[in-house]
């Protein structure tokens, strides 16, 4: 059987595709990703080739959005299952190409959808986000609540793309499910994160752009947390035709993130205030009830600790 990961090369997909090779020795992983420019492909390509050494890997460059490609990739594989990790993110890119949003994360995921419609497969994991929850939401978010009015073209696309996933569970019978994970961090992010930002900035002392005053919160969770729920999200009972958060319900304001970066780097930040963006919500966090009791889910690393082994590791990318 093979498992079939897009965005593999990205920051989850590199860090989820290793955590299948320790924990799933017998399984085959087919590691597509199309290595597009959203973020320096080279960063990709350090992190694909960390997990192409494996004889138990396949890479395959190109994009899951080519139906024929995918098709080709199913038969030729045996696809078994499918986590799908790839796509666009970010809430403010989104704004000014939601063309593109929208291609990859609803087009995209649809012919993937489609194709495990073709080709039954045992689990279609897909990760959506936690900006399904727009304004209006109550605190903390729960799955079975009202998600209010998106707040960007982001958090519409990953919203559609969770209601094609709908469909062709109750339609098509495809057994999928559709995780939503929230602020991740951790070693690889992506250079446009907030964590990865500030780090930068402060490591080569130039200011760090603060949208509004700093207190607005996030849960932040650590890469690790999720792709354990990720894990068990493909072989859990229950699980399939649900939404189910990914988070550590233990929000963070932006501005004791800075404070927690200037004791790891050992440095002071210089903040440059701007206006808030109409986009942020005021504080997210994930009510993880669902999470525990269908994945057994629950999240052990802590902010301080995960600040500190996303610096270790961005110290060690600086000095590399």
């Amino acid at each position: 059987m093979a498992i079939l990961v897009t965005g593999a090369a990205g920051f989850i997909g590199s860090h989820f595709v290793e955590r299948l090779l320790a924990e799933r020795p017998d399984a085959r992983i087919v590691a597509l990703d199309d290595f597009n420019a959203y973020y320096d492909p080279a960063l990709k390509r350090q992190n694909a080739a960390g997990i192409a050494g494996s004889e138990r890997v396949t890479l395959v460059e190109g994009s899951f959005g080519d139906a024929r490609l995918v098709e080709d990739v199913m038969t030729r594989h045996e696809v078994r299952a499918i986590v799908h990790l790839g796509g666009y993110a970010g809430v403010r890119a989104s704004v000014s190409m939601p063309l593109a949003y929208a291609e990859a994360n609803v087009q995209g995921t649809l012919v993937l959808l489609e194709a495990a419609r073709l080709h039954p497969v045992e689990r279609f994991v897909l990760a959506s986000s936690s900006t399904v929850y727009g304004a209006g939401c109550d605190v903390p978010f729960r799955e079975d609540a009202p998600l209010g009015v998106p707040l960007s073209p982001y958090g519409a696309s990953k919203r559609a793309a969770e209601i094609f996933a709908e469909y062709y569970t109750r339609m098509q019978g495809v057994p999928a499910v559709w995780l939503r994970p929230f602020s991740v961090y951790g070693p690889r992010m992506r250079p446009d994160l907030a964590m990865h930002v500030f780090a930068s900035a402060i490591t080569a002392g130039r200011p760090i752009p603060l949208f509004g005053d700093g207190s607005y919160q996030r849960d932040f969770t650590h890469v690790s947390d999720v792709c354990a729920g990720l894990l068990s999200a493909m072989t859990a009972e229950g699980v399939v035709g649900q939404a189910i958060n990914l988070g550590h319900h233990k929000p963070v304001a932006v501005a004791e993130l800075v404070r927690l970066l200037e004791d790891a780097l050992g440095r002071q930040a210089n903040i440059d205030r701007k206006p808030a963006f109409a986009g942020d919500m005021p504080v997210t966090c994930a009510d993880l009830s669902k999470a525990e009791r269908l994945l057994g889910y629950r999240p052990r690393v802590t902010i301080s600790e995960g600040v500190r082994d996303f610096v270790a590791w961005f110290r060690g990318q600086s000095t590399g």
